[in-house]
Order: C-alpha cells, then sequence, then structure tokens
C-alpha cells in the first residue's frame, strides 16, 4: 500500500506522535485509554498502535484490567530497538551515554573534557564508534549535545560558551561530518528542564510554568511553558546567573561583581569553603566534587561546610525569588551538587521567598530537588533526536534544529 500523502499524511503523522507522548507521559496505556485520552475512535488507534508496533516503537506488555471478555493488552514505549547517543559536555567532565524513547540511559560513561573543544568533540565522537562497533545491532537515530553557555539551537553552534575557548564553535556540523548522523545541539540547562517535564517525577507535567534552576559550574535557568522550552529573542532566555543581586563580588571573577553565579555556583561555595578553612587549595579540584564534599560535610555538623552551603544557598534563594515575581511559576526544580544538602540549603532558600498568604506569586508553589538528580542535561540531551518523532510523528531525515513546539493535540481521524 502507498504511504498517505498531503493533509491525510499529516493527520496520520500528527496522530502517531499523540499516541507516542501519551505513551511517554503515562507509560502503559491500552488502546481504549489512547483512545479515549487523544480524543479518536478506536478503529483510528488500532491502525495507527498496528504499525508503530510493526516499526518497533511500541511494545505490548501483560494485560489491563478486563471489563469483560478478553483483557485488552498494555501498550509501552519500545526501549529495545531505537536508540539516540548524547553527550553533557562540562568545563572539566564530558559524559555520554546511549538513550531509549522512555528515557532510560545505557552505557554510560565520562572522560576528562580536552582543552581545545574540537578535541572534546572528537573524543565524543570516538566514543559512539566504539559503541556501534561494539553494539552493531542498535538502530541510532541521532546524537545529543548538551554545552553550557548561550546555544543556537538552529545551527548547532555555541555562540558563547562560558570558556571563551568555547565561542563560535560549529558543534552540529564538526560532528554530522565525523559521524554521519543527525546532531543537535542544546544548552544544558534548556535539555535539563525538558527532561525534567517530560521524563521525571508527574508532579510536573500540567504545570503551566516550570522553572528549573540548575547550579553547577554556572548557574542558569531554564522555563517550560505548556511542556515547551521559552528560547526568547536571541535563544537566550534563562542567562539567570548574570542577574546581579549584591553590591559586592566573589573573589573568582570581576566582570560582573555580584551577580548569582559569582555568589552561588559550584566556584563560589567551594572558595567560600576554602576561605572558611583558611585554605589556599582544596583537595578535590573539580568543582561538583568539591561541593559534594561540602554538602556532605555539611549534613555531618560541619561548621565551616554548612556556612559555605547556607552562603550559597541565600544567594540562590535572593535570585529565584526575583524571577518569581516576574514569571508567577507552579514549579521551582533545583538540580545540582549543593542540594544533596537538601534539608540544609532548602530552609534558607525559602526564607527569601515572600509569605504565600499574603502574596499569590508564591502560593502553592512546588519548590523541589530534581527527581533526575545529575542526569537531567544527558537524559535531555539523548530525547533530542527523537523530538521529530514525538511532535511530528516521524525520524528526521536530517540534523533538527530546536525542541520545536509540537503539533496541536487532537488531529482528527
Amino acid at each position: 500500500m502507498p504511504p498517505p500523502s498531503g493533509r491525510k499524511a499529516l493527520s496520520t503523522n500528527n496522530n502517531r506522535a499523540l499516541a507516542l507522548r501519551l505513551l511517554r507521559r503515562h507509560h502503559r496505556l491500552s488502546r481504549l485509554e489512547i483512545a479515549e485520552r487523544a480524543s479518536l475512535s478506536e478503529a483510528s488507534v488500532s491502525r495507527i498502535i498496528s504499525g508503530l508496533l510493526q516499526e518497533r516503537l511500541v511494545a505490548e506488555v501483560g494485560a489491563a484490567p478486563s471489563t469483560g471478555g478478553r483483557p485488552p493488552a498494555h501498550l509501552r514505549l519500545d526501549d529495545g530497538y531505537y536508540y539516540s547517543a548524547a553527550a553533557d559536555i562540562h568545563n572539566q567532565e564530558t559524559f555520554v551515554a546511549l538513550g531509549t524513547l522512555s528515557g532510560r540511559l545505557e552505557a554510560t560513561d565520562s572522560f576528562p573534557t580536552p582543552e581545545q573543544p574540537l578535541e572534546a568533540l572528537n573524543r565524543v565522537a570516538a566514543w559512539i564508534r566504539g559503541i556501534r562497533e561494539q553494539r552493531p545491532d542498535i538502530r541510532l537515530v541521532g546524537l545529543g549535545v548538551s554545552a553550557r553557555g548561550l546555544v543556537n539551537p538552529d545551527t548547532g553552534v555555541v555562540e558563547r560558551g562560558n570558556q571563551e575557548i568555547w565561542t563560535k564553535i560549529p558543534v552540529r556540523a564538526h560532528l554530522e561530518e565525523q559521524l554521519g548522523v543527525p546532531v543537535w545541539v542544546e544548552n544544558n540547562v534548556r535539555a535539563a528542564a525538558y527532561a525534567e517535564y517530560h521524563y521525571g517525577m508527574s508532579d510536573v507535567h500540567d504545570a503551566h510554568c516550570l522553572l528549573f534552576v540548575k547550579v553547577d559550574e554556572g548557574v542558569g535557568c531554564s522555563i517550560v511553558i505548556d511542556g515547551e522550552l521559552f528560547y526568547g529573542q536571541h535563544k537566550a532566555a534563562g542567562e539567570f546567573g548574570q542577574m546581579v543581586i549584591a553590591d559586592t563580588g566573589s573573589p573568582l571573577r570581576h566582570d560582573r561583581p555580584g551577580s548569582v553565579e559569582q555568589l552561588a555556583s559550584d566556584q563560589a561555595t567551594c572558595a567560600s569553603f576554602r576561605a572558611s578553612n583558611g585554605l589556599r587549595r582544596l583537595p578535590w579540584e573539580e568543582s561538583s566534587s568539591c561541593v559534594r564534599q561540602i554538602a556532605h560535610r555539611a549534613l555531618a555538623g560541619d561548621k565551616a561546610a554548612v556556612d559555605a552551603v547556607t552562603r550559597s544557598a541565600r544567594y540562590l534563594g535572593i535570585g529565584i525569588a526575583n524571577v518569581i515575581w516576574f514569571l508567577d511559576p507552579d514549579a521551582v526544580i533545583l538540580d545540582g551538587t549543593m542540594f544533596d544538602a537538601w534539608s540544609i540549603v532548602s530552609p534558607v532558600i525559602l526564607d527569601q521567598f515572600a509569605d504565600g498568604r499574603e502574596f499569590l506569586n508564591f502560593r502553592n508553589l512546588m519548590v523541589r530537588p530534581s527527581a533526575l538528580r545529575g542526569q537531567s542535561a544527558i537524559t535531555g540531551a539523548a530525547a533530542l533526536p527523537f523530538q521529530p518523532l514525538f511532535n511530528e510523528g516521524r525520524f528526521a531525515e536530517r540534523s533538527g534544529a530546536a525542541l520545536a513546539p509540537r503539533p496541536e493535540e487532537g488531529a482528527a481521524d
């Protein structure tokens, strides 16, 4: 039978995408449940699912509760056929993995990030070539890259990295030439926010406005509105770390004194702990390892460690409160090693917020740590190559762009 064309093909693909999104969100559904949630006829859903089963995008598992007669089968996304590759590039360490349709990570690995950007990208490419040799059976649909700084997902270029050497780096073009597969590139915090919304806990699935804040080598935030990322005019929305909240700066940098990044990043927390102990350097050179040690010491009652994390948490809370005033989000999700000491830092952050009984912006506001705890960015990177499938019902034939808004729900039968 020839493939559908024109408006019929668009409608079919939109309905396929809708069924896949429902399974991504609810994990297991029967055909009847998909039909009810998608407002489609059972006959249409039966045809859609038949095609998805044949293509190994969906698998049958177990049986749903029977309402009389033969119990209907449950359906889920098929995690054993199509894979994406993912890379999350930090200043000091790069993380790589394979990703599945449902957001599960496999074959996770890491290596020190080479100083030169193209060398770092070559290491990513070499890892992927090695995986393809080890697992020739996998069907690799593409590579997603999470990078720090100002990233243009339309061109796949890091326009301005959080290190000067990572400025104007053509990540997508370089890796597509190396690997011959489609490559997507996204800012690390936006990738993490998208993963949190779609692959984290279900308590944020209905959030109208989600604010995701990530603290590591820098401090960034991303805004998710009705399930879609907000980019801004120049793809630069979320430069939260540059917000100036104090008139004194950290000893680390002096270009934007008093910014959230200088006062609350992992480097700021390490500097504060080092100063409290009168040390010129710490035994933990990598900033996230340093903060993990400080957080665990704080939980054990070390005063210098408690002082360091609470200082960063206070400044972070001030910055977040300013964003809450003008965004009025439903939820604030926090990701970073500092939040290993959640019982210490969360009260300090919340102390910077206004009373929700008096001010609506803070009323019924959900504030919690990331459900993906440290794997949000790489999970988001792994999700990038699957976005055409969830948005349009088909895989990309060439490299993609941003995490584009999906088609309208409820396409015609």
